[in-house]
């Protein structure tokens, strides 16, 4: 059974953001494609055009840049969440909209996200490399998605569109009821390649609005 390893601990260089990028992007490709216990940081840092003692001193030893990996895969994926969020669920004048308005995030979080490269790859390197991750099951994401959505769900109960006393549970129930349904049942939530998505997500919305509309 593999023993997770601690990240290091020491001063790390900010350095440059272009150089820490292709460092990140050699060595996303190479994780995926040889896995971590093959892949060397000599490997990475002739794919990144750096010298090996640039790896280290960017980011310690190699757990910690599987780490920082997976984060920044995490972290272009809430940018994703709060971008949908802004686009779909702001500027509400009424009821009537909220509906269709639920049900157009879901299905852009559905096809953007969860249909993404992005999503495909942190599942993939959490699966795989788990062992090498600070803990098992570790997400780099965390609550943050759930947090942003509470958030919005919050503000609508502000406007009188919801009845949402704790809203991070209205978000657990919103996500489990929708792009949980159809991870649960198909196995994936794309809503891009598979038309059993869409009815699952309509449906899960106007149960959760069953639950939390105050008219």
């Amino acid at each position: 059974m593999p023993t997770t390893k601690t990240p290091t601990t020491k001063t790390l260089r900010a350095g440059s953001a272009q150089k820490r990028a292709a460092i990140l992007a050699a060595a996303r490709e190479l994780f995926l494609a040889d896995g971590f216990d093959r892949t060397s940081v000599d490997a990475v840092a002739a794919r990144a055009e750096v010298s090996k003692r640039t790896v280290y001193d960017y980011f310690g030893d190699k757990q910690t840049l599987l780490q920082a990996v997976v984060d920044a895969v995490g972290e272009s994926m809430i940018t994703t969440i709060r971008r949908t969020l802004d686009d779909t669920l702001t500027g509400l004048a009424d009821d009537a909209d909220l509906e269709d308005a639920l049900v157009t995030f879901s299905m852009r979080i559905a096809t953007d996200m969860l249909g993404s490269a992005e999503y495909a790859t942190l599942q993939r390197l959490v699966r795989a490399e788990s062992g090498n991750l600070p803990h098992r099951g570790y997400n780099s994401m965390a609550d943050t998605p759930d947090e942003a959505i509470a958030e919005r769900f919050a503000a609508f109960a502000d406007a009188g569109l919801l009845h949402a006393p704790d809203p991070r549970l209205a978000a657990d129930q919103f996500i489990a009821l929708t792009f949980g349904v159809a991870l649960d049942r198909l196995g994936s939530a794309n809503a891009a390649e598979d038309s059993r998505v869409r009815p699952l997500v309509v449906e899960g919305v106007r149960t959760f609005l069953r639950a939390y509309r105050t008219a």
